[in-house]
Order: structure tokens, then C-alpha cells, then sequence
């Protein structure tokens, strides 16, 4: 036993009591341990940012290259390409080509390869540069004018090469002899310079291009068939854009002038003319000469 008296020594103070013990592993009260699929989570976000701002760049790119291009809905173009429609100039006019060079110039879809003064230097020129667009002119003086030039270059380059005709000339005739040379596109050197610039693209497509006038005249004239001659007609009226007279005629023909002065009557009513002169250029027009 204690002695009465003796202290009892303390048995000290009760601990506190701790967090109960788990049942299983003890896992750590410190930040989650990433896993590989949660790691793989930032990389992928960050690609996704990136791939977004790319499709982003990329689409503004496009949009921007067709509004610099002139190229609009309404010539139905579909898509931009990369590289700038490739052209050769063809006026016979120093200024006028100038003046060209210089509004082709600010457009970056379109860049002037090579220039020409005269139908047969036009002509090489395709051969050579190969461009996309010839902007040929129609009258170029001496020598070759641009149908002939335009129906040389489509048949060389077997139509890879596109002829866009730019004139001050719409009549009936030359928009005829033209699109039968091949040309894609007919213009007129009175349109406005984006419509210019939409009908370049438009060519370089392969698609026609024309002027509003110019389309008005061809749809008219689809709508009108052209008179019926018949083949003596047709002879007198030959011998009548040569210069001839009534009784050169008659001995051409070996007719009477009478008969002569008779079919000329008729070529009058048909053609809606009073005049020998008339005559002639209505039958220019509408490419009834033999």
C-alpha cells in the first residue's frame, strides 16, 4: 500500500484525441496527384485554342482576298484562288495601256505580265507568258486586228487561254465576230472599274462576261432572227458592198438592171433601209454578205 501522505504522482494530462484512423490507405491531405488523362487536358485545350485562332486567321485571309479580288456573287464566283489572275494587255494607244497598268495595278488579284501594241505581238505574247486573261482591244490598226488575234490565241492555246474583249464598239457585228473568235467575255471601255475587275475574275474562270448594253444586243438579236434572203439577194447585195453601180451589176450578174433595181427593192424592205449605204451596213451588221 502507499503510505498515507505520500503524493501520487500525475499520471499527465490526457493527450487529445486524434482524428480517427482511417479504415483504409491514408491518402495524402497535400494537392490531387494529377492522372495522365487530366495532364493530357491543358494540351488539348491549348490545341483546341489554337486550331481555333488558325481557322479564324485563315477565314479572315479568304474573306479578305475576295473583297480586294473584285470578285462579287453576282458573277458567280465560287472560292478565291491563291495566286493573282495572270493578264496581258493589248491596246494599240501608249495612254490607254497606261492608264490600264495603273487600275489593274491596284487591285493584288491581278498582276499585268506582259503588253502588246498590235494583234501579232499579242499573239506571241500568249504563246510565251501563257497568262490566264488576255484584255484585248479591237481595233489596233495596220495589220492583225483583235478578232483575229483573239481567234489565233484561243486556238493556240486550246482555250486555256482566255480572251476578254475591252472596247468603245458594240455593234451587232463585232460582238458576233468576236464571241465566234472564241472570246470569253465582251466589255465595254465605258464600264465601271470594279466591273472591270469582276469580269477579269469572271474570264479567268472561264465564265462570260458582258457588258449590260452588250447582252442587251445579243438577247435582242436572239429575239430577232435575222432576214431571209435568198441567194440572188444575197449576190446583188455582195456586189453592192463592192462599190458597184446598178448596171455593173446587171453585167456581173447577167441581169437586166430592171431585174437589178427589183431585188434591190425587196433588200430594202427586208433589211429596213432606203438607202444603198444602209443596205451595206445593216448587212455588215448582221453578217449577211457572202
Amino acid at each position: 500500500m502507499t503510505p498515507a501522505g505520500t503524493p501520487t504522482g500525475p499520471t499527465g494530462p490526457t493527450g487529445p484525441t486524434g482524428p480517427t484512423k482511417p479504415t483504409g490507405p491514408i491518402q495524402a491531405s497535400g494537392p490531387t496527384r494529377p492522372t495522365a488523362a487530366s495532364a493530357a487536358e491543358p494540351a488539348a485545350s491549348a490545341a483546341s485554342a489554337a486550331s481555333a485562332v488558325s481557322a479564324a486567321s485563315a477565314a479572315s485571309a479568304v474573306s479578305g482576298v475576295s473583297a480586294v479580288s473584285g470578285v462579287s456573287a453576282v458573277s458567280g464566283v465560287s472560292g478565291v484562288s491563291a495566286a493573282p489572275v495572270r493578264l496581258v494587255l493589248c491596246d494599240d494607244h501608249a495612254v490607254v495601256r497606261a492608264g490600264l497598268r495603273a487600275l489593274l495595278g491596284s487591285d493584288p488579284g491581278v498582276a499585268v505580265v506582259g503588253e502588246a501594241d498590235s494583234g501579232a505581238e499579242a499573239v506571241a505574247l500568249a504563246a510565251k507568258l501563257a497568262p490566264d486573261v488576255v484584255l484585248m482591244d479591237l481595233q489596233l490598226g495596220a495589220g492583225m486586228d483583235g478578232v483575229e488575234a483573239t481567234r489565233r490565241i484561243t486556238a493556240a492555246s486550246g482555250g486555256s487561254v482566255h480572251v476578254l474583249v475591252l472596247t468603245t464598239y458594240d455593234t451587232d457585228a463585232d460582238i458576233t465576230r468576236a464571241i465566234e473568235a472564241g472570246a470569253t467575255g465582251y466589255l465595254l471601255k465605258a464600264e465601271r472599274p470594279d466591273e472591270l475587275f469582276t469580269a477579269i475574275h469572271s474570264a479567268a474562270a472561264g465564265r462570260t462576261a458582258l457588258s449590260a448594253p452588250v447582252a442587251h444586243r445579243v438577247m435582242a438579236r436572239m429575239r430577232s432572227p435575222r432576214p431571209t434572203l435568198t441567194d440572188r439577194e444575197r449576190d446583188i447585195l455582195g456586189q453592192l458592198s463592192r462599190g458597184l453601180t446598178n448596171r455593173d451589176i446587171a453585167k456581173a450578174l447577167f441581169l437586166s438592171e430592171a431585174t437589178v433595181k427589183t431585188h434591190l427593192g425587196r433588200v430594202y424592205d427586208k433589211l429596213g433601209v432606203d438607202t444603198r449605204a444602209g443596205a451595206v451596213a445593216v448587212a455588215k451588221e448582221q453578217r449577211l454578205l457572202p
